[in-house]
């Protein structure tokens, strides 16, 4: 049985017996003004982090995500636009869909916004997503791409950079891991279904990102998730695997590479009112202005006395350089 196939009968389980906890941590439920979330969809809520973001949702975007679990994102997201067919959600398990439509009719019992025709459910998988060329504005996975193997994760990004209209972006939520994983670790179908052993270090994940053409990265989070340890796990070494929310924007490659964000900021702080750099940014004296990975290097080359960059934070709420 290949890991796909692994994967679709671990979730179909988790249809048809919801699993608290399943594969991934508990995660604050965002409490927002007149949305009752339904105790069924957080009991299915499969995922290692939020893809949800008031400034990502903004004038009535079309959303796009991939994987519904019990449907509680997809929610979310239509508490945003609340539009008919606003927001679509693709699932490859039968199940996972039925079971969606069902809390769906729950969450309007609860929501008097809510319509279940706000949110569109589509049979389909993440390498082949049924869904046209640059239509969407947002589109979101949470603790889905860590399931794939190097080529299928390649094809899945790819997939989704084609739907997304230019400007655009990408919301994720996924473990990853620094340290090396054994084959034993990498080979077992069950524990990559279970988020684990799919874990890459961010620096990979981040440039399966730019390869396929995405311009701006923006890491938001950086989380604890989870040990594997030699009792449990066919491991010498305790590895340890965190979480990390991640957006990646369609916007055109810059010449000179990528923007990432990182989580790290300048503050200068010398005798003039501000500095320009010469490159597009202006430093206002004392004032802290978050940089890319790429502002920062280039102003540490500059090599003056009064200009602090911080280390990445991993923690990104824009308003960057870029």
């Amino acid at each position: 049985m290949s890991y796909l196939e692994t994967t679709h009968d671990v979730y179909k389980e988790a249809a048809l017996t919801p699993d608290v906890g399943l594969c991934c941590t508990t995660n604050p439920i965002w409490e927002l003004p007149g949305l009752k979330i339904p105790k069924i969809m957080q009991e299915m809520n499969y995922g290692c982090g939020s893809t949800v973001n008031a400034r990502d949702l903004t004038n009535n975007p079309k959303t796009l995500y991939v994987g519904v679990g019990g449907g509680m994102e997809l929610l979310q997201f239509a508490y945003f636009s609340r539009a008919k067919g606003s927001v679509i959600g693709v699932d490859v398990v039968d199940e996972m869909l039925e079971a969606s439509r069902k809390n769906f009719e729950e969450a309007e019992a609860l929501n008097p916004w809510f319509k279940s025709d706000f949110v569109d459910l589509k049979k389909g998988d993440a390498l082949h997503l049924p869904v046209e060329d640059n239509s969407i504005d947002v589109a979101a996975q949470n603790c889905l791409f860590n399931i794939f193997k190097a080529e299928d994760l390649k094809k899945a990004i790819e997939e989704m950079y084609r739907v997304i209209k230019p400007h655009g972006r990408l919301v994720m939520s996924d473990p990853t891991c620094e340290q090396p994983m054994n084959d034993a670790l990498r080979d077992d179908a069950r524990l990559r279904a279970l988020c684990l052993s799919g874990s890459l270090p961010i620096s990979e994940y981040v440039k399966a990102l730019t390869d396929v053409g995405f311009g701006t990265i923006e890491i938001r989070a950086r989380k604890p998730y989870r040990i594997l340890d030699p009792k449990n796990y066919p491991t010498d070494e305790l590895i340890y695997i965190e979480s990390i929310e991640i957006a990646a924007i369609k916007d055109p490659m810059p010449e000179d590479g990528p923007c990432i964000f990182t989580g790290k900021a300048a503050i200068y702080f010398g005798d003039e009112e501000y500095l320009d750099d010469k490159k597009g940014h202006i430093l206002l004296k004392n004032q802290p202005i978050a940089i890319c990975d790429k502002t920062a290097g280039d102003l540490a080359a500059l090599n003056r006395d009064d200009i602090f960059i911080s280390e990445s934070t991993f923690h990104y709420d824009g308003g960057g350089c870029c």
